[in-house]
């Protein structure tokens, strides 16, 4: 079954898919005029301005819990173990179109909350909306299955990549920790510490949007901030070798036979891979976000929208470049067309930090996976209660809490390929309203430059 899942998964995830999502992306900035750039000190400075303490929301969410439960869903696994493996089947150029995806990808996170924000509903729970209801009240209810079908996707990824396989990823991170202090991996303390994570993971998402947003203001800001002093502090003392990586990400994105010594030949290769990975680790073109964006108290949907641009510059264009320059400038060899992300990363940290790399990358991973949970829990309640009504809430609660322990006790490598396929359909939904409501989206964005 496995081998059925992964054929579908290449024909989702292949060319036409990454076609639509640059494609999508690349119309945007030019109907935009290009407002990922133009745009980006007036996101940033905003940004800042929300890392001040005591900004308190009396009914709802604020902005920038809004962001970190969006940056929760998406600063994960893929910026550790994702970006290790572009290098790996695409060589370094792999990274430059990362960074090209990137770029695109703010402008399309732009729109998706925008637009999430113009259509959201008021419940008395709070905002609400997402790509569903982008489709139900900006296209007409004519469009309504389609908006059935990206909720049907999104459910179906939340128990997949945004649960079991995350879960997984936890207990094997605590468990090589465990193993390396001299402790026994056995299959009872799996289902204990599967039991645990299920109550936290029950606890959290039964408080709802606003609670998984005060959770993730203090979790996601916290271990982003260790990762990207500790990649800092290799590239200071690695400084001579950057120069050196910065070029062979430059040469081998046109040219990655000559960067990788011939290991790697197809330049096309190498611009899947690293646009296929971008897409993965900032979610751009996927509409989830604008799901936790939604909720967020905005004087203008615009205003939320520059923290879409936010959100993937810290995800694909710096902590995903971090990741980059550590594994470039350690010298530990590359293995090109073997996918080992983990092994490689943590190879490159041992380089600078020796014994602890293996224990830093592990309770890195731990916090990312977790994360990663919340976030994406919120997102499968959110699909869940358009398509059933108010009450699925608790019900997809108790699944996800059954999920979590499945995933502490079992392998998830068919769930994991069958989450990947489900948020390649989510695209095609989520584009297409994109692509019609683009007018809607360059009004709203010429209102805004007005304020």
């Amino acid at each position: 079954m496995t081998k059925y899942i992964d054929g579908l998964n290449r024909i989702v995830w292949g060319a036409p898919a990454l076609v639509l999502i640059v494609g999508v992306g690349l119309y945007l900035s030019l109907r935009l005029r290009f407002v990922q750039l133009t745009l980006f000190p007036r996101a940033w400075k905003r940004f800042l301005s929300m890392l001040r303490p005591g900004r308190k929301s009396e009914d709802g969410v604020t902005p920038f819990q809004a962001l970190c439960t969006a940056l929760a869903a998406t600063v994960g696994t893929g910026n550790i173990v994702g970006v290790a493996g572009a290098i790996c089947l695409g060589g370094p150029g792999a990274i430059f179109w990362m960074w090209i995806c990137g770029v695109l990808g703010m402008v399309t996170k732009y729109a998706e909350v925008t637009l999430a924000l113009r259509y959201r509903v008021k419940t008395l729970a709070g905002w609400i909306g997402g790509p569903m209801y982008v489709i139900t009240q900006g296209l007409g209810s004519k469009f309504k299955p389609m908006a059935v079908a990206y909720c049907m996707f999104g459910v179906v990824a939340a128990f997949g990549v945004g649960n079991a396989t995350q879960i997984n990823a936890v207990i094997s991170g605590v468990n090589d920790v465990v193993t390396r202090f001299g402790g026994e991996q056995t299959g009872l303390g799996n289902l204990v510490m599967g039991l645990i994570l299920a109550a936290l993971v029950g606890a959290m998402l039964l408080g709802g949007a606003r609670r998984i947003g005060i959770v993730a203001e203090r979790l996601v800001p916290f271990i982003s901030a260790v990762y990207i002093l500790l990649c800092a502090v290799v590239l200071v003392l690695r400084w001579r070798e950057v120069p050196a990586a910065f070029a062979s990400i430059a040469a081998g994105a046109f040219s990655p036979r000559a960067a990788t010594g011939g290991a790697l030949g197809s330049a096309y290769q190498t611009l899947r891979v690293g646009c296929s990975r971008g897409v993965f680790t900032n979610e751009a073109g996927m509409g989830t976000a604008s799901i936790a964006h939604a909720s967020a108290e905005a004087s203008h949907p615009a205003e939320q929208g520059l923290m879409g641009i936010v959100e993937v510059f810290l995800d694909t264009i710096l902590i995903c470049t971090l990741t980059a320059l550590v594994i470039l400038v350690s010298g530990v060899p590359v293995p090109y067309g073997k996918d080992v992300g983990v092994e490689l990363t943590t190879k490159a940290f041992a380089a600078v930090y020796g014994d602890f790399a293996p224990i830093f990358i592990a309770v890195s991973l731990v916090c990312f996976a977790f994360a990663t949970v919340l976030g994406w829990g919120l997102y499968g309640a959110r699909c869940a209660q358009f398509l059933f009504g108010e009450r699925a809430w608790k019900f997809f609660v108790a699944a996800q809490m059954a999920a979590v322990v499945a995933g502490a006790c079992l392998q998830t490598g068919v769930v994991w390929s069958t989450a990947e396929t489900v948020n390649g359909l989510m695209v095609i939904p989520n584009l297409t309203a994109l692509a019609i409501l683009t007018p809607e989206v360059v009004r709203l964005a010429k209102e805004y430059r007005k304020l």
